[in-house]
């Protein structure tokens, strides 16, 4: 697989043209796409021209930036300009196109990184699996009868397969980071609020994230730098506005990355964590932790599970609040794996959800409390490796599970409070499929888990490899 930064750095010597990436990007979509379902809308005449523009810039000594000439490709929940936000719905299919790109998507276009198309995903971003009965299912590129995660399976898919290096997805309970760790991807939930959302379809507003997945360390770094920066119209949080000064803002992610872990207080979440992972989950985590020179073992996550709770009682309310009309009016044509969660959601008792987001209170006081003594800390991203598509049921350590739902155990409670995390791809010693471990750091410190993460790419431990099912 191609990395970020080998293309950037071939690119930049002139060795390939921005146009020629992008021309090889687009045979490899049309030759690999039909077996991997991860793009929904290919944007050829568009990339091309973006793509002529960076060379041409190039051409007469303009000083560009490390991502100019890459390209990218977004999930479809992202507004592009002139196509209908979907978000992997056949309802949206009549709303008028998006007048205007996302602002996270018009950012990386100022970097200079060439918009490709838009990308699978379950819909209304309510899955773990994009199993998508609308347009398919995503496939695993490693294995093509197995799932890709969710609900950002097309923008995990899509680098793992190599058709592009980079891509933009969202993460609510775990949609970015599960699909980052069965695909072998690297993945970044940033801090709830650091990145704008507007120009987004929403599933939750009180727990959306958006955030990249891409080949490589240097271009998760790289494609986060690029995206920072208030804006006074987020229909989010407003976070962006009154952000604190951080070292990822004030030296950008990828220089202060290569501190690497000197002084860092890093542990190992034990209890919770450990009980829902399997073997092959546990293998990476001691890896990494190894690696790392983790001081602890076991550190307790408080209320784990009441967490989730939280978070799958406010995700069920928002979500079915937001889809009142499409239930009433179109039920039969909204996606039969999670219409029932979106019915149940509307129906929940108001007091519920009241209850969830002051307990959200108390969760995050407890959460924000256990970073006084670490600075980083590391779980399994996802509970096992990538199961069939189709799969019903798990077994866990003895527990039988809803496939579905498992999938974000490990994510969902990390969510609630907004904790930055870089999913890291990981290859347990007994299996041919990947596993990724979470480096969770305090709210507004992805400089921390970047630097373990940096310190492990180094290492050769935590990479990307090629898609088996494709070689």
């Amino acid at each position: 697989m191609t990395g970020v930064a080998e293309l950037s750095a071939k690119l930049a010597s002139g060795e390939v043209t921005s146009v020629a990436l992008v021309t090889q990007a687009l045979a490899r979509i049309e030759a690999l796409n039909p077996k991997l379902n991860a793009f929904t809308d290919v944007l050829r005449e568009r990339a091309l021209k973006q793509a002529a523009s960076v060379d041409q810039q190039r051409s007469q000594g303009v000083l560009l930036g490390p991502l100019a000439g890459v390209p990218f490709a977004v999930k479809n929940l992202f507004d592009i300009q002139g196509l209908v936000t979907r978000a992997g719905s056949i309802i949206l299919d009549k709303q008028p196109p998006a007048s205007q790109d996302a602002v996270l998507v018009a950012r990386l276009q100022s970097a200079g990184a060439v918009l490709v198309g838009a990308l699978n995903m379950d819909e209304f971003a309510y899955g773990f699996t994009t199993e998508n009965s609308h347009v398919g299912p995503c496939h695993n590129p490693h294995d093509l009868s197995r799932i890709s995660g969710g609900s950002s399976g097309g923008s995990g898919v899509a680098v793992a397969a190599d058709l592009v290096p980079l891509t933009l997805g969202s993460d609510t309970n775990g949609s970015i980071r599960v699909p980052a760790s069965l695909c072998g991807v690297w993945g970044l939930k940033p801090t709830f609020g650091r990145l704008s959302r507007r120009g987004t379809y929403p599933f939750v507003n009180s727990i959306d994230h958006l955030g990249p997945l891409a080949s490589d360390l240097s271009g998760l770094a790289w494609s986060y730098d690029a995206m920072q920066g208030p804006d006074a119209d987020d229909p989010g949080c407003h976070a962006t506005s009154v952000q604190p000064v951080t070292p990822s803002m004030t030296q950008g992610i990828a220089g202060n990355m290569t501190q690497g872990v000197k002084g860092l207080r890093i542990g190992v979440l034990g209890g919770y964590f450990k009980d829902n992972a399997s073997e092959a989950a546990m293998d990476v985590l001691q890896q990494a932790a190894s690696v790392l020179g983790a001081k602890q073992q076991d550190v307790l996550w408080p209320d784990a599970t009441l967490g989730r709770m939280a978070a799958f009682i406010i995700s069920a309310s928002e979500g079915g609040n937001l889809h009142l009309q499409h239930l009433r009016d179109q039920a039969a044509q909204m996606e039969p794996l999670s219409v029932d969660r979106f019915f149940a959601g509307a129906l929940q008792p108001a007091t519920w959800y009241v209850q969830a987001q002051r307990y959200r209170r108390v969760y995050r006081d407890k959460i924000n409390a256990l970073f006084a003594d670490w600075d980083v800390l590391l779980a399994p991203a996802t509970p096992v490796v990538a199961p069939p598509i189709g799969t019903e049921w798990l077994t866990i350590n003895g527990q039988n599970q809803p496939c579905r739902a498992a999938m974000g155990l490990l994510t969902q409670p990390v969510s609630l409070i907004g904790c930055p995390v870089v999913c890291a791809p990981m290859w347990p010693k007994n299996e041919s499929l990947p596993l990724g471990v979470q480096i969770i750091a305090a709210p507004w410190r992805e400089d921390l888990a970047f630097r373990a993460a940096w310190t492990l790419a180094q290492s050769g431990l935590a990479h990307t490899q090629p898609a088996k099912a494709l070689s």
